[in-house]
């Protein structure tokens, strides 16, 4: 099968970088990242939209899409000091779960098995059950660890007479085998749910989920280096999934299911840069941007940086594991410049 495209839009790429063709190794052979649009809400149980999340994650950034991104904060381009390729969308249709979850299944273990990272761009939460499943596939049951930001543990059971839908992917991951409990950490939960059934079911499962009360009084960053120090201990990688609606609805309005009292957006970029330099990351996605109840592209707009942090924190690590160094957040902007020396007194 050719590549399929955008589902909605333009046959747009990330930013410009080029395409490739999920089904054919050969046009992605030397990459490190290839992205795969999920353009799927039919798991959706409040406000849908979702499924034009890809395309507005893909699109949403005021700079050229040349392909290229060089970061202030690392000193890296993720785009171009990684080989980052976009493979389009995997055909979803929100009405079919079943097959939509399966065909993204086979996509992400594909992509994987040929020695990239999937980065996926959702889409309701539900896609995070076949692509973590899909990188599990690969690499072994058990042996990929979860870094999971949510407003919601997504843990349900059953709704609406389904199995399948955004308020139960971690559950199916960990009942299947895919994922350890143990190996699940959750940071900025909050809210009204998921309700005292739900919570006792995955204490048993040994899940640590971080809520915002903890995370407020312990500070963002030391619930971090706790959750890190989890996810490394007996697993190869660790899967990192984002739900935009992780941020305070102020940071990002255009999602489906929005919980006021989040992180801000400052947080969630460095957490997710953090991750992606500090950690083995093997898979990633990014879900829950509806841009039909978006404002001004807010949250596209933090969606594609997102993305981009992600890349510049692996470009960043590679760099740094390959050259025996290590990056230093304190430096001044300009002080590895060739020509920044100290103003003349004369």
């Amino acid at each position: 099968m050719a590549r399929y495209g955008t589902q909605f839009g333009p046959d747009i790429t990330f930013l410009g970088v080029e395409r490739c063709d999920w089904r054919d190794a050969a046009t992605y052979a030397d990459a490190d990242v290839v992205i795969l649009g999920a353009p799927f809400d039919g798991g959706t149980s409040h406000r849908p939209g979702t499924r034009f999340g890809p395309q507005f994650i893909r699109q949403s950034c005021y700079l050229p899409h040349d392909g290229s991104r060089p970061s202030l904060a690392m000193r890296v381009d993720g785009l171009r000091d990684l080989k980052v390729y976009d493979a389009g969308d995997v055909e979803m249709y929100s009405g079919d779960a079943e097959r939509s979850v399966r065909d993204l299944q086979d996509a992400v273990h594909t992509v994987t098995s040929n020695g990239a990272i999937p980065l996926t761009l959702g889409g309701d939460h539900t896609i995070a059950w076949p692509d973590a499943a899909g990188v599990a596939q690969h690499l072994g049951q058990g042996r990929v660890s979860m870094i999971h930001f949510d407003a919601h543990a997504d843990t349900g059971n059953i709704t609406f007479g389904s199995l399948i839908g955004h308020g139960h992917p971690m559950r199916r991951l960990i009942e299947s085998g895919a994922l350890r409990g143990d190996r699940f950490l959750q940071i900025g939960l909050r809210g009204y749910w998921p309700e005292p059934e739900t919570l006792n079911w995955m204490a048993e499962q040994r899940m640590r989920s971080y809520e915002m009360s903890e995370i407020v009084a312990r500070g963002l960053d030391e619930c971090l280096t706790e959750a890190f120090a989890i996810a490394v201990d007996e697993c190869d990688g660790v899967f990192l999934s984002v739900d935009i609606d992780v941020c305070d609805p102020g940071h990002a309005p255009g999602t489906g299911t929005p919980e006021p009292g989040g992180l801000t957006a400052r947080q969630l970029l460095d957490s997710v840069r953090r991750i992606a330099y500090e950690l083995p990351v093997v898979g990633v996605d990014v879900v829950e941007v509806s841009p039909p109840y978006d404002q001004a592209d807010i949250t596209s707009f933090l969606a594609n940086r997102v993305v981009l942090e992600t890349l510049t924190g692996i470009a960043r690590r590679r760099r740094d594991l390959a050259d025996g160094t290590r990056w230093d957040p304190r430096l001044p902007l300009l002080a590895d410049r060739p020509d920044n020396r100290p103003a003349s007194g004369d």
